[in-house]
């Protein structure tokens, strides 16, 4: 086993009750005020690379949650609310994709994730992560697939649909597709135990063949008692999943709960942990388990304490940024359960993939930072989780 390697103005009610005889409840405002973004672009310091310039490719976009690139060179957009958007040349096309899956949009639900097929220049297929609504008010994250063509997406299909939730939370989901041409996907599995559960697709990551059929050489294709589209399993909220572009590795992070985010290296058939191990405590306070580590269970590459509820995930390999190489990027939410704080960060790992350092960046902005990818050009792409969403691009300063 593996050691884990330690570790608008928004105005939210926070209301605890007070120990005393009265049992009186307060109500206390928390966060931070966050400025109007602005036309930008900005130029900030950093600690390796220096200065950098941070400009705004467009705005315009409700909640975005993430970014794909096309081989000629347009950019496909998710907006959570159910809107499949294109940008070209740097230019937001006003009319939506038509044909996009209906999504249920409560909570954390809606459309989520996008990714080009790697013959996406022959087939035009696109894949899809969406909450799907399943009735009596419930959600399941879905994995759909269908041809883009023009303006239009057909042929649309679901290749799997999980259990349905209730609930509000573990409704999303993220695409990759392996250097072995399998597509990979990831479901929350914040409640319960059901991440531990064989039986279940939940807190999980799947393994598919492109078309949505299970793939024979699934490390439980053959295990009576398990889903046999399980990859792995044990995960919370996986809100980054990607190939690392350089060993072929299978990479996610995911959110813990108060406290205890996590970067792992995904290798087949393991478990990783949730909810029997985490760094994280509970939202009240108590810990989630005395002991965070536990033989048979995958350790994290990368742990925050606080949690900075991480979302987007890249490995830079670009010569834009010399000293950047080999870094990971994770856009974050808030930091500490504090709004008003998100931002980007930076880790740095040595030739054995262990942690060295961190940077936090663009705080100076405040913005929710949903999405984080390496483009064609070797620019740093982002999206901004705001009403308002933006679009943005980090490249070298003059």
């Amino acid at each position: 086993m593996r050691v884990r390697h330690s570790v608008r103005l928004v105005a939210v009610l926070l209301v605890c009750s007070v120990p005393n005889s009265h049992a009186q409840e307060q109500s206390q405002a928390i966060g931070v005020p966050v400025p109007p973004l602005g036309a930008g672009p900005w130029v900030f310091d950093t600690a390796e690379q220096h200065k950098i310039r941070v400009s705004v490719v467009t705005k315009g976009l409700s909640h975005p949650w993430a970014l794909a690139f096309l081989p000629d060179g347009e950019m496909l957009v998710t907006e959570r609310p159910g809107r499949l958007r294109v940008i070209r040349d740097g230019v937001l096309d006003p009319q939506p994709i038509v044909g996009v899956p209906q999504v249920r949009t409560d909570g954390n639900g809606g459309l989520m994730d996008v990714a080009a097929h790697p013959r996406f220049a022959d087939n035009q297929l696109v894949y899809l992560t969406y909450t799907k609504p399943v009735g009596n008010g419930m959600g399941a994250p879905a994995l759909a697939r269908g041809t883009l063509e023009g303006g239009t997406l057909t042929d649309v299909r679901d290749l799997i649909v999980t259990e349905g939730y209730e609930g509000n939370s573990g409704l999303n989901g993220r695409v990759a597709i392996g250097r072995d041409g399998k597509v990979y996907m990831s479901t929350g599995g914040r409640v319960g135990t059901v991440a531990q559960d064989p039986t279940s697709l939940r807190g999980k990551i799947l393994r598919l063949n492109d078309d949505g059929s299970v793939p024979s050489d699934n490390p439980f294709a053959d295990h009576a008692g398990h889903r046999p589209e399980i990859y792995t399993f044990g995960h919370r909220n996986t809100l980054g999943l990607m190939v690392h572009p350089e060993t072929g590795m299978l990479w996610n992070h995911e959110n813990g709960p108060n406290g205890g985010d996590e970067i792992n290296i995904i290798l087949r058939g393991r478990n990783y942990g949730w909810p029997v191990v985490s760094f994280g405590r509970n939202y009240p306070g108590s810990r989630i388990t005395e002991h965070p580590t536990q033989e048979g269970m995958e350790s994290p590459l990368v742990v925050w304490l606080p949690a900075i509820a991480v979302a987007g995930l890249a490995i830079y390999t670009g010569d834009q940024f010399p000293a950047w190489k080999g870094n990971a990027f994770v856009g974050s939410l808030r930091e500490g359960g504090i709004p008003g704080t998100g931002h980007l960060q930076r880790v740095v790992f040595n030739d054995q993939t262990e942690e060295l350092r961190r940077e936090s960046m663009l705080t100076e902005l405040r913005q929710r930072i949903r999405e984080v990818r390496e483009g064609p050009d070797g620019f740093l792409y982002l999206l901004t989780d705001e009403d308002d969403g933006a679009l943005l691009r980090i490249e070298p300063a003059p």
